[in-house]
């Protein structure tokens, strides 16, 4: 196994990076600015310069991959197309480079409630409704794929446990990113993480499960 992390020096994708190193997984990370990634990443991942909205940069060093995890997103800013950008299109091009490499299995954290549009999130230029649409185009893909839906992120982790839930099922809560970056990568040994979406949250009320249990009780 060898990873492709896109949004690899984000506050959510810098922590899948540490997981998979932790877990001796071989890491290529999709940087736009490769001295801030040299700050942040661990000296072992492989650094690509590229763009997810230029798929010609990163088309080729996807190649020695076999599983991508893809934890973009827009920023708050006054860009107007910038979830449709990033968190559609920059996601969309991903998943062509991916398919047509033959990846095995595309990890995409996206966020809970992407199916209401009447909500908050929704004012920063629509960028739940854009996170939906790259869901839709990941599922219609033919990839293997495992879609996470984190609820409020925390950068601090905490001793919660997490909570896991079938699409659309989950409303509220938060969670650490380094939980969240713990379920994407246990998802790619996990046969029943496959073609499933997971909505994840912390709870210290909610019993202690294995992953492998989170992810068996979610339905397809």
């Amino acid at each position: 196994m060898k990873a492709f992390v896109a949004g690899a020096t984000g506050e959510t994708g810098r922590r899948i990076v540490a997981e998979l190193v932790k877990r001796e997984i071989p890491v290529k990370a999709l940087v736009r600015d490769m001295e801030t990634a040299q700050q942040i990443l661990p000296p072992t991942v492989e650094l690509v310069t590229g763009d997810v909205l230029k798929p010609d940069t990163f088309a080729t060093a996807i190649r020695d991959c076999t599983v991508v995890l893809c934890a973009t997103g827009a920023k708050p800013s006054f860009e107007i197309t910038g979830p449709y950008q990033v968190d559609y299109q920059g996601t969309k091009n991903l998943v062509d480079v991916a398919k047509a490499q033959g990846i095995e299995h595309f990890v995409l954290v996206t966020s809970l409630c992407v199916s209401q549009f009447f909500h908050p999130l929704n004012l920063f230029w629509l960028i739940l409704v854009w996170k939906k649409q790259a869901e839709e185009y990941l599922k219609k893909s033919g990839l293997t794929y495992t879609i996470v839906r984190p609820g409020g992120l925390k950068n601090d982790d905490n001793d919660q446990n997490v909570v896991m839930q079938s699409a659309d099922t989950l409303f509220e809560g938060s969670i650490p990113r380094t939980k969240v970056a713990q379920v994407c990568v246990e998802a790619l040994f996990l046969e029943g993480s496959q073609n499933k979406i997971v909505e994840i949250v912390a709870n210290s009320d909610a019993p202690q499960k294995s992953f492998e249990q989170l992810f068996a009780n979610v339905l397809n």
